[in-house]
């Protein structure tokens, strides 16, 4: 560690800050295209060569791949920390956590996932080797970096603010997700990183035009965010309902249950009933009461709300089935009812929350239980088919499972015909989480090329059109409704179909690389081992 050189750790303390600030809050998207470079420099220029370059000033060479992994690592850590800080006060509030325990938590948790920085760290190291030919390195780092991404994507489960979401609204950029998913963004991101790193690493006299080429590749590219797509129709109208329920409600009073539920049934009816907007869908949001579909009163006072509206309804409750005698499973759940007041179809949750839905390896994480306890020890459900509301085919999902490209483009790739999002986002307070939570939703609209109906128990709820635009919202903790405009679709694009097939390509391509370094790579010959 004392042998990297002290400019390569301030250019990936440069990196880890620049990483942060180009996702809500604050949101300096711009930066996405010069965020990577500093790293990428760093890896590259690392550790002195015991010579001078012709200006005087110390001979860097690149770092070797135990080196990269620790620069990678370092800019890794203060990444995660920085935008998923709201773990901090998740854990705190309703972790049941002491400030010291939750501070503890956010910081195993970067330094778990900021491995998977040390990891692209490392194969940009392999890859240059100790010589000086930057071009493997370079050419190959967009690449590595879907490689990754796709890694922590499926091994990690946690693809929270996947590097290509930093350019949702960039219309004309963002609509290659619609064939390679939102990878195939990250990759022109990373792109055009190594073209400004590599103006820093050429002789000077080259540097100037590459570093102009670099900068214009970039400000094309940003131009996208100003053009505007043309307007999406709409000839459909779901009603929205933000219940705005606090996360720590207090429920052991009957009174305050049956007062919300009759607060929420008489916002819905008066609502959906107004003459001037035709309804074809209700939502409520997943939410933090306990709606129970064993819980007759539930059931009762739902019916007769939709049978009033006379429109198919999906609400957020806990799903139950009885396993035998004595055990019942419980679930995470979305459940479909008809205009008559039958319960028809439900979806139950499939990829959990760790720690929050469910607690992975209970003996080693007894400590976080507390979170676990609040929500609910859930069990996963199996199926992905749309929901069937009389023809209409919908694609719905719960709270962080919009974060999945593969898992959401699952549901078009069935047949959903409008996606629908259902989300207690009152976990995350006030902080940026919302906000990137809603990018992140947003993307996949784009993927799919279908329109997005975002229900939140807080904020923010939403319809999002296939661009991705947020068309129609209303404020957050706010207990309101929303007339949100919608359409239908069956076209599936690319994406749809093929799913992931770009960062696997990218991940096959890393790791023909990788073995090519070390199978093709020159031996010393005899004559140059006795020199």
């Amino acid at each position: 560690m004392r042998q990297i050189h002290f400019s390569a750790w301030l250019l990936v303390g440069l990196s880890a800050i620049l990483l942060v600030i180009i996702f809500p809050l604050p949101g300096v998207y711009v930066l996405s295209w010069f965020a990577l470079a500093p790293l990428i420099v760093a890896l590259l220029r690392a550790c002195p060569a015991g010579e001078l370059e012709i200006s005087g000033s110390v001979r860097l060479r690149p770092a070797t791949p135990w080196q990269g992994f620790l620069l990678g690592y370092a800019c890794g850590i203060p990444w995660y920390a920085g935008t998923c800080y709201w773990i901090y006060d998740t854990m705190r509030q309703y972790g049941g956590l002491s400030a010291p325990e939750a501070l503890l938590a956010l910081f195993l948790f970067s330094c778990y996932l900021g491995l998977y920085h040390g990891l692209f760290g490392l194969l940009v190291s392999l890859l240059a080797g100790s010589g000086r030919d930057f071009r493997r390195p370079l050419v190959l780092a967009p690449f590595l970096w879907v490689a990754v991404e796709l890694a922590r994507t499926r091994v990690t489960g946690f693809p929270w603010n996947l590097l290509g979401i930093a350019q949702v609204d960039n219309v004309a950029l963002s609509r290659i997700a619609s064939s390679t998913g939102v990878y195939g963004i990250s990759f022109e991101i990373v792109l055009v990183n190594v073209a400004l790193a590599a103006a820093f690493l050429v002789p000077r006299q080259k540097r100037g035009a590459l570093l102009a080429a670099a900068l214009a590749a970039a400000a094309v590219l940003q131009a996208g965010r100003l053009i505007e797509a043309p307007a999406a129709k709409a000839d459909h109208a779901a009603l929205l309902v933000q219940q705005n329920i606090p996360v720590s409600a207090d429920w052991n009073r009957s009174d305050y249950f049956l007062r919300t539920l009759g607060e929420l049934v008489d916002l819905t009816v008066r609502s959906s009933t107004d003459p001037r907007e035709k309804i074809d869908l209700v939502v409520w949001p997943e939410s933090p009461a306990p709606f129970q579909t064993d819980d007759a009163r539930l059931r009762a006072v739902i019916s007769d709300m939709t049978r009033k509206t006379k429109t198919w309804t999906i609400i957020g409750v806990i799903g139950s089935e009885q396993r035998s005698k004595v055990d019942t499973d419980i679930f995470n759940s979305a459940v479909l009812i008809g205009p008559s007041g039958d319960w028809t179809e439900r979806y139950d949750k499939i990829h959990l929350v760790p720690f929050g839905e469910y607690l992975p390896f209970p003996s080693v994480f007894s400590f976080a239980g507390g979170l676990t306890r609040e929500v609910g020890e859930f069990q996963r459900g199996t199926s992905r088919k749309p929901l069937d509301a009389g023809g209409t085919r919908l694609g719905v999902f719960i709270c962080y499972e919009s974060i999945f490209p593969d898992e959401v483009r699952q549901f078009a790739d069935q047949g959903a015909q409008v996606f629908v999002n259902i989300s207690n986002d009152g976990w995350y307070g006030d902080s940026g989480a919302y906000a990137q939570h809603l990018n992140q939703t947003r993307m996949r609209a784009i993927e799919n090329n279908r329109w997005l109906l975002s229900a939140t128990d807080t904020g923010v709820t939403a319809a999002i059109d296939p661009w991705g635009r947020v068309v129609a919202r209303v404020p957050r903790k706010e207990r309101t409704a929303l007339v949100a405009p919608y359409a239908l679709t069956s076209v599936t694009t690319f994406y749809t179909r093929h799913g992931d097939w770009f960062a696997y390509g990218c991940a096959i391509i890393s790791l023909g690389a990788l073995l090519a370094r070390f199978t093709f790579s020159k031996k010393p010959t005899k004559a140059d081992t006795s020199s």
